[in-house]
């Protein structure tokens, strides 16, 4: 696929995707956030990610990152990604995180993804700001933050999961004007 262009497309997080829930547990994928999170900890992460598609607050989204295969079956399902509101510094702003399957990887999905979700954060006209804020380590998604354009704010303690702080980035991006 390389020099290949690709087409994604996000889709709202629905009860049908525990599978791929689980399949972004894998451990490989899990180092740069303090390792998998057990089987009780990805219910409840499910449920909130339903939830959270399902309302119509502007509180933020989930979705699953698929990729179009050019078949009849729609494409295939190769990570997540979501927005969701976040006090950071004493502001109201948007946090967005993402995860690509291995098989998926180097191919421009979490950009791709990534832009994406810039957009429908943007349609929100909520929040002026969307943060992400991988590991100083996690070189790949610090990438994805440079491609997408977001700007580096600097180095940041960034506490997560709870109880865990977790050496950050703080890449931001501006949304524009808010409707309120």
């Amino acid at each position: 696929m390389a020099g290949k262009a690709i087409t994604i497309r996000i889709e709202p997080w629905s009860e049908d995707d525990l599978r791929l829930l689980r399949a972004a547990n894998a451990p490989e994928l899990m180092d740069h956030l303090g390792g998998p999170e057990t089987e009780e900890q990805l219910l409840d992460r499910h449920r909130r990610y339903v939830d959270l598609s399902a309302d119509r607050t502007g509180r933020g989204r989930m979705f699953r990152i698929v990729l179009e295969t050019g078949g009849r079956d729609g494409g295939e399902a190769a990570g997540t990604i979501g927005f969701w509101e976040q006090t950071w510094e004493d502001e109201q702003v948007y946090e967005t995180g993402w995860s690509v399957l291995p098989a998926f990887q180097g191919l421009g999905v979490a950009t791709a993804g990534t832009l994406a979700v810039v957009e429908a954060a943007r349609a929100e006209r909520k929040h002026r700001f969307l943060h992400a804020f991988p590991s100083v380590t996690n070189g790949p998604s610090n990438a994805v933050c440079r491609k997408a354009g977001f700007s580096l704010a600097g180095e940041c303690d960034f506490e997560y999961p709870p109880g865990n702080l977790l050496r950050s980035n703080d890449w931001c991006i501006d949304l524009g004007p808010t409707g309120g």
